[in-house]
């Protein structure tokens, strides 16, 4: 088990590095953004409102004077979008040392993405699968560089529904999370054996937040509740707590592929960034394959390893 002390100021030198954040407006992005580029990184906040992501850049900029930030349109519920965000990253810069697939959706109402995919699955995972697929070669061409992939603790109740992928008769909105947040997981591990076989110096990692306080939450009623009656507080932590476990995944030089990390405490829910199991359904190949070829199939994305 990876050690328990570890925090932000362990982050080595970023100089010189360049790091794709996505959902990073608010909450654990934006903080994970903040502390790449106060360690040196230049930073692409990749968002999909663009007025927010200026005002997230002049606020880091605040912050951290001399940080290097700059801004992309990105909409995961769009392939457009993605393709047309993948394709400016890779014209603006000859390397990519860090892809952090942070950006999410949690139980909002009923919906489906410009593509027709259930809105949790379509921006949770098909979205970030065809990015990761569209920057791959740049990734591996970069030395050492890594694709950090946020999961749940709610992926240790996911199911994937083969044959309601994307709830068209009984929309459930916790299940359609739980099944978003295990293909991450199942994404993150398939992903990393391919690495390996092609023999890359690139690895695929995964996070979980913990209970975070973000805007991520503002469709759940009953965490609403929790926070009135004061039970919230005690059991969760605040945006930068968050970032903790996607940073360390991101950074630590000790970080070995296909590894999971999230916070110390009780029952995962806050604490320091430690290494964590991924559930056993996340860990079946079967499973993680299949997933594969229904993403390349839906998103139209074939990658290079």
């Amino acid at each position: 088990m990876a050690q328990e002390d570890w925090t932000w100021t362990r982050i080595p030198d970023q100089t010189g590095r360049v790091a794709v954040v996505t959902g990073a407006t608010s909450g654990t992005g934006f903080e994970a953004a903040r502390i790449l580029a106060a360690c040196g990184a230049t930073v692409v906040l990749a968002c999909r409102n663009l007025p927010k992501a200026e005002a997230a850049a002049r606020h880091i900029a605040a912050l951290h004077p001399g940080a290097r930030v700059e801004r992309q349109a990105l909409d995961l519920a769009s392939l457009a979008s993605v393709r047309a965000a993948a394709a400016a990253i890779l014209a603006r810069f000859d390397r990519l040392d860090l892809l952090l697939n942070n950006a999410g959706l949690m139980v909002p109402p009923y919906g489906k993405t410009e593509d027709g995919f259930e809105l949790q699955i379509g921006t949770n995972h098909f979205g970030p699968f065809a990015l990761t697929g569209l920057l791959l070669e740049r990734l591996l061409a970069t030395s050492g560089s890594r694709v950090v992939t946020m999961s749940s603790l709610v992926h240790r109740q996911g199911r994937i529904h083969f044959d309601d992928l994307h709830f068209d008769r009984d929309y459930q909105p916790w299940a359609a999370y739980g099944q978003s947040k295990l293909a991450n997981l199942l994404f993150t591990h398939e992903l990393q054996r391919r690495l390996e076989a092609a023999g890359a110096t690139t690895t695929s990692v995964a996070a979980h937040p913990g209970w975070a306080r973000t805007e991520l939450q503002r469709h759940a009623g009953w965490i609403h509740w929790l926070r009135r009656v004061g039970v919230e507080a005690l059991l969760s932590q605040d945006a930068f707590g968050g970032a903790q476990p996607l940073l360390r995944a991101a950074t630590d030089p000790s970080v070995k592929g296909g590894e999971y990390f999230g916070p110390s405490g009780f029952q995962e829910l806050k604490g320091a960034p430690v290494q964590v199991q991924a559930s056993a359904r996340s860990r079946d190949e079967g499973l993680q394959r299949w997933m594969w070829r229904r993403s390349e199939q839906s998103t139209g994305v074939v990658y290079p390893v």
